[in-house]
């Protein structure tokens, strides 16, 4: 049943689109996983959300990645046994440890790490001499420059260097606008390739004080899509940026720019691309986050297929969506520079005929690092070395950040907030970038600024009562579990230490969270004050401390040296959901 339904997914995506491509003769081997073979007359390679990780790494996926009303139970909502069954992949293969959590501690010690922008290069090379000469370009979904020490410490612009290294040839955003507008834009300057943002505006006021754009007349800031010919056909890109920017970070960083879905204005973009541009086949290179691009998909038409992310999920088959011009496919392509996508169409006069689609892992133990790439990552590497390589405590069980509601390592840093500002309560955001670390290594600074390198992390404790820390919790969770895909803003719930409760999922807002408790037991009163203690503040600059120096004086004081204290979650209403791994 499991071979017969393998055989089935691999079809799948070769005729979705009213035509197929032949299929390749593929190796058995592990070693031959990149040996696809040329397969049609375009080849898009596509990453998305290393988040700075230019170096191999660990990366657990999640074991709670729960879909609510139609997303229940399809992907990405699906983790653990649910999610190989899905997509037809053998238990304890390769795949399966780069796509799921199952294992994890042993499937790492076996397969090692994944990722590295020297060894991603050489696939990337690989697969464009695969493609032929003129037949291929590389896009980037955005979250490139930001998420590590190099790229914090440079201002993005060491991330710049390697990407113009990789050759990316199109990218989108997300974070990289939190270094501000300016820095920003020196970096645009300094990328060789072109950069796409069909739904940045500029605002009222900015507009009247002649502030630049793209285009003035529509006040769109940066351009939108562009037009290439790839194996003889005219490839439209468009390229959709993180839409909700000023609410998820400080509006501070881009003050003269609004963001959002422009649903209407991308039927406008891909209308002009169709019809006066001519082009052959239209690509979304998108950071909406996959829900957010299976509604955008179902609304807009003419798009053939949307390359997505910003919430990290992977998806080693396209979900089809259909729509009034027809289907368009949804891909998402991981994290951490974990994996490369690779969509190969076969397009005629006007429309595309052949799709097939891989999500490859960059596993390093198969691909011999790139010396051009790799010499610069060394250089990278060496900067602040002594600082970085600081062991910081021993790491005793998987440190891991990516699921719902919680991470060990995102425990690890409310603890030392608890710790060092000896506050009751702690809270950290619920980012989902961040790499993994196995039992038997040390924690080390580089690792911590891994988690933390941001450019508004102080530390700052403040005042709650019962009530405002509910009405958080309510307001984080609706945006994680909101039916309606364009409401939810990507990211997971924000992150609690000193404190235990419970959330219900399919409830509305307001009725999610209960049962909040302190750590003695004593339960969180509406109208009571305690003393909280958080960072990364969206609503005000703060003047504390960075918090990767305060968690390092919480684990060089010893924080580790016992077990660590987790506080309990308790998930009601969502018995046998395939987002939710059985415990």
């Amino acid at each position: 049943m499991r071979l017969r339904r393998r055989r089935l997914l691999r079809g799948l995506t070769a005729g979705i689109l009213a035509g197929s491509l032949p299929p390749i003769p593929r190796s058995l081997a592990s070693e031959d996983i990149y040996a696809l073979g040329k397969r049609g007359n375009v080849r898009i390679i596509h990453e998305t959300d290393t988040h700075a990780q230019y170096r191999p790494v660990y990366f657990r996926e999640p074991s709670v990645n729960i879909g609510v009303g139609q997303a229940s139970g399809r992907p990405p909502h699906l983790v653990g046994q649910a999610f190989l069954d899905h997509f037809a992949i053998k238990p304890g293969s390769r795949m399966a440890y780069a796509t799921t959590c199952l294992d994890f501690a042993e499937a790492a010690h076996r397969y090692g790490m994944l990722g590295g922008f020297a060894h991603a290069k050489t696939l990337i090379d690989h697969l464009r001499a695969e493609a032929g000469q003129g037949a291929s370009i590389l896009l980037d979904g955005g979250d490139l420059w930001q998420g590590s020490w190099a790229a914090q410490a440079s201002n993005g612009t060491a991330m710049v260097e390697l990407s113009n290294l990789l050759g990316i040839e199109v990218m989108t955003s997300h974070w990289e606008m939190t270094y501000g507008e300016k820095q920003f834009r020196a970096n645009l300057a300094a990328f060789k390739g072109t950069y796409l943002a069909q739904n940045v505006f500029l605002s009222d006021t900015a507009a009247f004080n002649g502030a630049p754009a793209f285009d003035s007349n529509s006040g769109r800031v940066f351009q939108p899509y562009l037009v290439k010919e790839l194996g003889g056909r005219r490839i439209a890109i468009i390229g959709q940026c993180f839409p909700y920017q000023p609410i998820a970070h400080p509006q501070r960083f881009t003050p003269d720019w609004t963001f959002g879905i422009h649903d209407q204005a991308m039927q406008k973009v891909v209308d002009e691309a169709r019809n006066k541009q001519r082009a052959d086949a239209v690509i979304l290179l998108s950071h909406n986050g996959m829900d957010v691009d299976l509604k955008l998909a179902s609304r807009v038409r003419g798009i053939d297929v949307i390359l997505g992310g910003h919430t990290h999920d992977c998806t080693p088959t396209p979900s089809v969506v259909a729509n009034a011009g027809g289907k368009t496919l949804v891909a998402n392509g991981g994290s951490s520079g974990k994996f490369i996508g690779v969509l190969d169409l076969e397009v005629g006069q006007g429309k595309v005929t052949g799709v097939r689609y891989d999500l490859l892992p960059v596993f390093p133990s198969l691909l011999k690092p790139d010396p051009t790439v790799g010499a610069k990552v060394d250089e990278i590497a060496r900067r602040d070395r002594a600082m970085l390589d600081e062991k910081l405590a021993p790491v005793n069980k998987v440190l891991y950040r990516r699921g719902n509601f919680t991470g060990t390592m995102d425990q690890v840093i409310c603890n030392a907030l608890l710790q060092e500002t000896d506050a009751e309560i702690a809270l950290s955001p619920g980012f989902r970038w961040g790499p993994s670390q196995v039992p038997g290594d040390a924690l080390t600074m580089e690792f911590l600024l891994a988690h933390t390198a941001m450019t508004y992390p102080s530390v700052y404790v403040q005042e709650m009562t019962g009530a405002q820390l509910k009405g958080v919790m309510e307001d984080v969770c609706d945006n994680l579990f909101n039916p309606d895909p364009y409401v939810q803003q990507g990211g997971d719930m924000v992150r609690l230490g000193g404190m235990s409760y419970a959330c219900s999922p399919a409830e509305k807002i307001g009725r999610r969270i209960s049962d909040m408790a302190l750590r003695n037991g004593r339960p969180v009163e509406a109208g009571k004050s305690y003393k909280v203690a958080g960072w990364a503040s969206v609503t005000r600059p703060q003047d504390g401390k960075p918090v990767w120096d305060v968690v390092a004086t919480a684990l060089r004081g010893g924080l580790l040296s016992k077990p660590l204290v987790e506080d309990r979650i308790t998930i009601r209403g969502v018995a046998g959901n395939p987002g939710l791994l059985p415990s």
